[in-house]
């Protein structure tokens, strides 16, 4: 019997003059793959505050508005440790997202924790990207 595991996090997308930012993932199953910016809801934390921290972490950039746009879900059954399996049920509530404030610096280089840095891409690009599992079953709707 695998682990099972169901995991709640908040994303953003960023769409500016058609680019959208991704962020590169520096750990995990999905480590190099591009995926929307954000991740998991502390306890306590309000999911909008959740956003607003993952940005600034994962990006620099401090000032957003942001608006619910869908709350999409997927399971998935991947590598966790050697030899072993679990399998995650990932539910993401997903946001649209503004900078209110254009004066920021991107981190390109990484978080130290989470990112290998952010980029932005244009959309037609994300087709050939390699992105998380999360991503691919929303990139249709970013393009």
């Amino acid at each position: 019997m695998m682990d099972q595991y169901t995991h709640l996090g908040v994303y953003g997308i960023l769409v500016k003059d058609e680019q959208i930012l991704l962020v590169q993932k520096s750990r995990g199953p999905h480590k190099g793959k591009w995926d929307l910016l954000g991740g998991s809801i502390e306890f306590g934390e309000e999911p909008l505050f959740t956003l607003k921290r993952e940005f600034l972490e994962e990006t620099g950039i401090e000032d957003i508005e942001a608006v619910i746009h869908s709350a999409p879900s997927y399971t998935l059954i991947h590598p966790f440790r050697e030899n072993q399996l679990e399998e995650m049920h990932h539910i993401g509530i997903i946001y649209s997202v503004r900078i209110k404030n254009e004066n920021y610096i991107l981190k390109e280089s990484g978080d130290g924790h989470d990112s290998l840095g952010a980029k932005w891409f244009y959309k037609g690009e994300l087709m050939e990207l390699e992105v998380t599992p999360f991503v691919e079953g929303i990139r249709r709707q970013l393009l």
